[in-house]
């Protein structure tokens, strides 16, 4: 085992394009073998759009097979229960099974078999390696533990490190604070939102500053948020120390990506099971990965055995890095950007609800650096002006003058036209997991636009 300047979990984190390319050849097609053998889903997927199998000879082959998209999935395990045409295992070769809920609520479940796991435990923990955690760190786990992609497996992994892992779970900021001091933690893993929420909390209920918690590492996923400069900026004040995050897919592994400490993007961590393409998120046309190159990032898993995807669209909009890193790890890096399915469309230009977050965090201390955009119909294109709440400060007295400077920061950074709506402190709510940036009004209606 390897760390910092030159350590690494795995040596396959430095291989070479050429050699990852020659591995990812071979366990793709003898995937395939296996998906084309074992998965309904995928055996009618490929016959509707006319393909047969001998067309495909390696992944320069890969763009001739259809997307994969989660509605399917979900429809899949509607019409053929427990997990779906496109699981790939016996429910008797299952030893775990995930969740995770779209934007209709409907849960989809995610199995994995023996060999699954030990597969997201090794991505997972060179994830949680490559950002700085080790053996002798001790970890409190602030995220959901049940369903959530994101809580027993991050166990897994972290334990595989080595790590002291302590799971503690969401609903309980008081035994964060109460456990951080008694077990000496020195590392917190939640989500970007989650640590915002403790670092208020503890201001108001413990008169304490959160950097007396003692946290040395602070390590954020699970939604856009870590990546944020304004937000970033501001767990690093509030817990003095360093921020790392990571992006995973509740589909296809736990965390995928992590975040060096030279903090120039997050590596691809996950070379020998997971094929990643960059597309056009309109078109559908595959992108060369090149520095700077953005677009969506679309998956094929290349070692699972329960729930294979292929060219699965993840909607998660990136920019991409391949330079060399200091660090030394060859794996491309990513910034996300944020959700193709979340993105606005206003009078042609793109907005992103994270874009404008960073906006309204900048005005910090007179906002709080909370709000939420109001949709009266669904996206993704909005008529300006795009409608936002935003919450000011306590003792702001200026409310019309911080409206307009707000308004007018986002005309000049982000170009498109807002209404502001200046909200009490406290007004918005917080969260401990996954936070949106957007409420969707138009759901909360009933009947005629009365409200439910």
């Amino acid at each position: 085992m390897m760390a910092e300047n030159g350590e690494y979990l795995n040596p396959i984190e430095t291989i070479s394009p050429e050699e990852l390319r020659e591995i990812q050849e071979r366990k793709f097609l003898k995937q395939l073998d296996y998906v084309w053998e074992r998965s309904p889903f995928y055996r009618r997927k490929f016959k509707e759009h006319g393909i047969d199998r001998g067309e495909i000879r390696g992944l320069g082959d890969l763009p001739k097979l259809p997307f994969t998209e989660k509605d399917e999935l979900r429809r899949s395990q509607e019409e053929e229960p427990p997990l779906g045409g496109h699981a790939a295992a016996p429910m008797e070769d299952v030893i775990r099974v995930h969740s995770s809920s779209g934007t209709t609520g409907v849960p989809t479940f995610v199995g994995i078999t023996e060999h699954d796991q030990r597969v997201w435990t090794e991505i997972t923990a060179r994830s949680f390696f490559t950002q700085g955690l080790r053996r002798s760190d001790v970890v409190i786990h602030a995220a959901g533990l049940t369903f959530f992609v994101g809580g027993l497996p991050c166990k897994d992994a972290i334990e595989r490190i080595g790590a002291t892992f302590i799971p503690i779970g969401t609903g309980a900021s008081d035994r964060v604070v109460m456990t951080a001091k008694r077990l000496g933690a020195n590392a917190l893993h939640c989500t970007p939102s989650y640590a915002l929420y403790l670092a208020e909390y503890v201001r108001s209920r413990y008169k304490m500053e959160p950097s007396e918690l003692g946290f040395r590492k602070l390590v954020v996923g699970a939604e856009p948020g870590g990546e944020i400069p304004s937000i970033r900026r501001k767990l690093q004040e509030d817990y003095q120390c360093r921020v790392t995050e990571g992006l995973g897919n509740s589909d296809a592994a736990p965390i995928i990506f992590g975040e060096c400490p030279y903090q120039q993007g997050m590596h691809f961590c996950a070379q020998e099971f997971i094929v990643c393409e960059l597309i056009d998120p309109d078109t559908g046309e595959v992108l060369e990965m090149r520095d700077g190159a953005e677009g969506e990032l679309v998956y094929t898993l290349i070692d699972r055995e329960c729930c294979p995807l292929v060219r699965f669209r993840t909607h998660d909009r990136v920019v991409v890095w391949t330079s060399p890193c200091e660090c030394g790890r060859t794996g491309f890096r990513v910034r996300c950007l944020g959700r193709t399915d979340d993105m606005l469309i206003v009078l042609g230009v793109n907005v992103f609800p994270s874009a404008v977050k960073d906006v309204v965090m900048s005005f910090r201390p007179r906002t709080t650096g909370e709000m939420v955009i109001l949709l009266d119909k669904p996206g993704p294109k909005v008529d300006p002006p795009v409608r936002i709440q935003v919450e000011y400060t306590r003792g702001v007295t200026n409310l019309e003058g911080l409206k307009r400077e707000i308004e007018g920061a986002l005309r000049e950074r982000l170009v498109f036209r807002a209404e502001v709506e200046l909200v009490e402190e406290g007004t918005l709510p917080r969260h401990e997991m996954k936070a949106s940036l957007i409420r969707r009004l138009y759901e909360e209606q009933g009947p005629e636009g009365a409200p439910r």
